[in-house]
């Protein structure tokens, strides 16, 4: 969740939040945040890849700028059926631009992000190549 930029607009609008990230600073960051505005959010100091998200927990995950592969299998197993999720990270185009990671393991290849959630019901995506090189997909777990 880094330093709570969506898990505080989520709260903002009324969603109960919950943000993950493993650097105690950042969440301590966007718990204070959340308290000086009034918000209530919920944060966890985690490994994803330790302690992974309960299954079926959650109606909406956003993931943006980050990319951890063996994430995906967790993501979908979090999601309630008929949930959403909404990620966002840099394709290996962004190499071009000359700004943002450069590491194959943090660039997703054309197309690649889709197939990680096939079986759900892709409400969007696209891959641009400005201002940044991203792919961005919105998907629906199946409700059965």
């Amino acid at each position: 969740m880094g330093r709570g930029r969506h898990v505080l607009a989520l709260a903002r609008a009324g969603c109960r939040a919950f943000g993950v990230d493993q650097r105690l600073d950042a969440v301590r960051d966007a718990r204070e945040e959340a308290r000086a505005a009034g918000l209530a959010i919920n944060v966890w100091v985690a490994d994803l890849t330790a302690a992974p998200l309960p299954r079926s927990a959650f109606d909406l995950i956003v993931v943006t700028r980050y990319l951890q592969r063996d994430l995906f299998p967790t993501l979908r197993d979090a999601l309630k059926p008929g949930g959403v999720l909404v990620y966002e990270t840099f394709t290996v185009r962004q190499r071009e631009r000359g700004s943002g990671p450069t590491s194959a393991a943090y660039l997703l290849e054309e197309g690649e992000l889709a197939g990680y959630f096939s079986g759900f019901d892709v409400v969007f995506y696209e891959e641009t190549l400005s201002p940044e090189a991203v792919a961005r997909l919105v998907a629906r777990k199946p409700s059965a």
